[in-house]
Parts: C-alpha cells; sequence; structure tokens
C-alpha cells in the first residue's frame, strides 16, 4: 500500500512537469492565403492595396524578399508545402491530384509529437490530410475566415497547437463585403502586363478587395492571441499559394506567378527584410525545427531557421527550382533562380502558355484578348498570345524585374547559360523529373468551357522515374554541383 502511495505521489509530480513542457513549446498559425501575388501587398511596394496588419507583422517580424513556391498552382502548391517535396515527387504535380498514400506531412508528424493540429479553410490536398489533423473545417463566410478565433479560444489548453488556416481569399469568383476595403478602379495603378482598360481596373479592384479582407482577418487573430497571452510563443508565418489571378501571373514561372510574400514572425525572430532565397519544400523541415523534431529524411527541403536569426542567411541557398505541370491547359515547364538569374525551360514550346485565368473566361483576360484582336496591346501584354514560344527563357532580374527581355539570344551571357542549364540538369536527374510521354491535355477552350469529348488525366512528371519514391534534394548550394 505503502508502495502504491508513493507511486501516485510520483505521477502527481510528473504530470505537471510534463504539461510545463509542452506548454513551453511554441504554437504556429499557417495563414496561408488563396492566389495572393507577391507584390500585392502595401509591405511589398503595392500602390493599390492596404494591408495595415500585414504590414505590422512584416514589421515586428522577418520579411522575405525572394521566398519561391514549387508551383503556381493551388493544390500541387499545398501538396508541396505540407510534405516538404516538390510536385513532381509528390505524385500530385496537377491542379487537382489528391495527395497519394505515403507521402510525409509535417502537421501529421507534429500531431504524433502531442500538438493539437487544425486546417480550417481551403484544404484541396485530398483525403489523406485526415491524417495529419485532429480537426479539418471548411472554414465560414466569404473567405473561409470566420471560425478561426473560435478555434483559437477552445483549442486545448494543454498541448501546443498548430493551426493551418487556408482562406479563400483571393480566390474568383469575388464576394464583397464590410470585411475588405473597397477600391476605386479609377484610381489603381495596373501591372504592366495586363491591357489598362475599365474591366480589368474593375476586376483588379474586386481582387485587392478580397486581398484587404484576409488582411483584416490577420489582425483578428493577433488581436485573439493577445488576449489569451499566447502571442509571445506562437510563431505566425504568413504566405499564399501562387501567384494574382491574372494573365501572365499565376501558374506562370515569372515572379509574378512563383513568388511569394512570406513574413514570419514569433519568438526570437530577427526584425527586417531578407533577401536570402527560400523554397517552399523548405517550410515543413524549418517548422519541424523549431519544434525539436527531427526532419524527416523524404522531405527536400533544408530549415532555414538559420536566417530567423540572422537575415544575411547567406549560407542557406544559391539555387531554388519551380515546375509548372497542367493547369486546365497542358504544359510543362521548370525554372532555377541564381544569384538575379531566372532561367525556364519549356518541354512544349510549340503551344500557347495558358491557365483560365489568362483566357476570355474572366473579365481581365476577356479584355486583354480584346484588345489584342484590335491591335492595342504592347509587346509587355502579348505573352499569352505567342505561338510557339522560346524553348527557353533567360532573364537578369536586377535589370527586368518583371521579366520582359529574354536574354538566351545573347552571347554575352552564354555562360550563364550554360552554367545554369547544368544546374537544372542535375535537379531533374537527381529528383527523377521527367516529361511525360502521354501528358494531361486542356480541359478547356479559350472561353473557359469543356472541350467536346471524354477528357481525362494522362501521365505525369516524374511517374515514368517512380518520383514519389525518390528523397534526393538536387543541388541548393554550389558545392552541390562539385
Amino acid at each position: 500500500m505503502k508502495n502504491l502511495v508513493l507511486f501516485f505521489m510520483a505521477i502527481s509530480f510528473i504530470i505537471p512537469t510534463v504539461q510545463a513542457q509542452q506548454s513551453t513549446k511554441p504554437n504556429f498559425i499557417f495563414f496561408i492565403t488563396d492566389d495572393i501575388g507577391w507584390a500585392d501587398l502595401s509591405c511589398y511596394g503595392s500602390p493599390n492595396v492596404k494591408t495595415p496588419h500585414i504590414d505590422s507583422l512584416a514589421a515586428n517580424g522577418l520579411k522575405f524578399e525572394n521566398a519561391y513556391l514549387t508551383t503556381s498552382s493551388c493544390s500541387p502548391s499545398r501538396s508541396s508545402i505540407i510534405t516538404g517535396r516538390y510536385p513532381h515527387n509528390t505524385g500530385a504535380p496537377e491542379l487537382h491530384d489528391p495527395l497519394p498514400k505515403g507521402q510525409v506531412m509535417f502537421p501529421q508528424l507534429l500531431k504524433e509529437a502531442g500538438y493539437y493540429t487544425v486546417l480550417s479553410g481551403k484544404n484541396h490536398m485530398g483525403p489523406q490530410t485526415k491524417h495529419a489533423f485532429d480537426m479539418i473545417s471548411p472554414g465560414k463566410g466569404p473567405g473561409g475566415e470566420e471560425d478561426w478565433n473560435e478555434i483559437i479560444r477552445n483549442r486545448p489548453k494543454d498541448q501546443p497547437f498548430f493551426f493551418w488556416f487556408a482562406s479563400h481569399d483571393a480566390h474568383r469568383d469575388w464576394q464583397i463585403n464590410d470585411k475588405g476595403t473597397q477600391y476605386n478602379p479609377d484610381e489603381l495603378v495596373v501591372p504592366p502586363m495586363l491591357y489598362d482598360g475599365p474591366q480589368t481596373r474593375k476586376d483588379l479592384a474586386a481582387y485587392y478587395h478580397e486581398v484587404s479582407r484576409a488582411d483584416y482577418y490577420m489582425g483578428e487573430i493577433v488581436k485573439e492571441l493577445k488576449k489569451q497571452g499566447a502571442l509571445e510563443n506562437t510563431y505566425i508565418i504568413f504566405m499564399s499559394d501562387n501567384g494574382r489571378p491574372f494573365p501572365r501571373n499565376k501558374g506562370r514561372l515569372y515572379d509574378s506567378g512563383i513568388k511569394t510574400p512570406f513574413i514570419v514572425y514569433g519568438p526570437d525572430i530577427v526584425q527586417g527584410t531578407t533577401k536570402a532565397l527560400i523554397s517552399s519544400v523548405d517550410i515543413a523541415p524549418t517548422i519541424l525545427h523549431l519544434t525539436g523534431h527531427k526532419i524527416d529524411d523524404r522531405m527536400q527541403g533544408r530549415s532555414f531557421h538559420p536566417i530567423l536569426a540572422d537575415k544575411e542567411g547567406a549560407d542557406h541557398r544559391d539555387f531554388v527550382f519551380a515546375e509548372h505541370n497542367w493547369h486546365v491547359f497542358q504544359a510543362h515547364e521548370r525554372m532555377v533562380r541564381y544569384n538575379d538569374w531566372v532561367y525556364i525551360r519549356n518541354a512544349f514550346p510549340e503551344r500557347q502558355n495558358l491557365l483560365g485565368e489568362s483566357t476570355r473566361q474572366f473579365p481581365a483576360g476577356e479584355e486583354l484578348w480584346e484588345a489584342h484582336d484590335k491591335g492595342l496591346t504592347t509587346p509587355e501584354q502579348e505573352d499569352v498570345f505567342l505561338v510557339p514560344r522560346e524553348e527557353e527563357e533567360l532573364y537578369d532580374l536586377s535589370a527586368d524585374p518583371h521579366q520582359f527581355k529574354n536574354l538566351v539570344s545573347d552571347k554575352k551571357h552564354g555562360d550563364t547559360l550554360n552554367y545554369l542549364r547544368k544546374v537544372m540538369d542535375r535537379w531533374i536527374e537527381e529528383t527523377g523529373d521527367s516529361v511525360p510521354q502521354h501528358p494531361t491535355p486542356d480541359r478547356d477552350n479559350v472561353h473557359g468551357k469543356r472541350l467536346p469529348g471524354t477528357w481525362k488525366k494522362g501521365e505525369k512528371a516524374g511517374a515514368s522515374k517512380q518520383a514519389e519514391r525518390i528523397q534526393l534534394k538536387g543541388p541548393l548550394k554550389i558545392q552541390d554541383l562539385r
């Protein structure tokens, strides 16, 4: 009996200690928006949109100027983030592909380590995510954000938490309410790849409204965390899944499509701005590192936690890679960024490079096509009409930030071109990428209508090399090529 009493006394001391250890682990709010371009926040220099809450987060945290997605397409981008793997390595490289069984998901690892994990809002990764989260909610309200503070309030108080908050803002079709700023179309600055007409301006104004709505809910989250005394021990990560949903933006491998706003706020984060290159495959290993969890060998990214303490981040990456696979229209493009250089390779140069957003389906696209029919567009606005296209593209971002001038034929840059060809070849070889012999065909026409006949998915990139099983990362640093 005495031994039994001593046992329960010992347990009574152990349990509070365990709970104290759990409560000191950092919490995470992972706020991922839908279709918000990297330059469409005021803290990233947008002249059009007001985002005071996100700006405040950036001012008190670390803002990344060169954060790259692995693809500019909703579902494959999210699947890449949750696994820390390139799209062709997840087995879900195309729009609407569900994540296959057996792929690693970092929130599942956190859940198994004692975190309370929730996904609320847009999922778009398929049924396998049920294993990664204690709760999955479709969200509430036009942008899916209305239940987020309720989730924060009702969480178990004896567990650290990881909340994947995924807004539907700013995704078409637009929905206007009182939670976002309403903008005057006549006062906007139109991005140079878009035709400056009344329909485009009206389209942009509605898009910016939804950007402002996402900002409103960022402010609500911060207020709730402060109210609960949880803000000081919580990392907040803000990003988007792809570029703005307009022609030559979403889906494309130019910065207008493939770069993401990326802000990290939290314990001991250095304040300021960093120009260090990071990839969205780096997010999973970084979060695992911050929680003290072992980084899974299947992850192809690299933790950027040193940048969070030293914003110079010179030793993190020399290269980032991205891909463009089927997204309503057939595609196979690959991109590498190195220093100020971007190299793009297109396996289907005989085709127009289209997404739904660059066709006649939506107002800005319709106005662009009508202006082109009348001979009113500039060369910078005519990219989506090019047939055939260049098989390769090379851009100097320091002189050409919008990537309008292809330097691939300029002999002055021949050494750079050949070097980046080799870098890309190594990444393709190591990660098991491939050009499908029977790729997924176009699903729709340029009016957004289904093409006649039976349509079905085709061969996926990487399938012929069983890329789902490959763990090699490809080159991250220059020395990896030696």
